[in-house]
């Protein structure tokens, strides 16, 4: 019995140390690219740059209580860890591409990869539980935003 706590406490830790590891490396990544960021011609309807910090905030915030939900009821699967772990990858490394190294045609891809992937997450979480999906909708709908945006910049520059 005491094991099995162990084993769901790690888990727990795992999901809080990823959200916060991805977070720290994507706003790592931004921060780094700022000087960029500001020059590059952006279309004259835009997101407010304070929009992005409160909409990521939002999203980390619901993906750990939607995991930790799915933890706690012992309804996370592989598919749903692998998705998880394959939405933070890609969410660096697109701040990375289009941010510290300013190569926005090269974001784009990992974008559009990372939206299929937040898609995937989405109706993984889903058919897990509706609440889950319908809390984590956010997620893809605001990568579309994202993804937008970028095909922006890349077109305008």
């Amino acid at each position: 019995m005491k094991k099995l706590k162990v084993i769901n406490l790690s888990k727990y830790f795992l999901v809080a140390f990823g959200i916060i590891l991805v977070a720290v490396l994507g706003s790592a990544f931004v921060y780094l690219g700022m000087d960029y960021y500001v020059l590059v011609t952006k279309p004259t309807m835009w997101v407010p740059n304070i929009v992005f910090p409160i909409m990521w905030t939002i999203i980390y915030f619901i993906v750990g209580v939607v995991s930790f939900l799915a933890i706690k009821n012992k309804t996370i699967n592989k598919n749903t860890t692998i998705l998880l772990v394959l939405n933070g990858i890609f969410n660096v490394l697109w701040c990375l591409l289009f941010f510290t190294l300013n190569q926005p045609l090269a974001g784009l891809v990992f974008i559009v990869i990372n939206l299929v992937l937040a898609y995937a997450l989405f109706i993984n979480f889903l058919n897990i539980n509706k609440y889950y999906g319908l809390a984590l909708i956010i997620y893809p709908l605001w990568i579309s935003v994202a993804t937008t945006l970028n095909v922006a910049i890349w077109i305008l520059n």
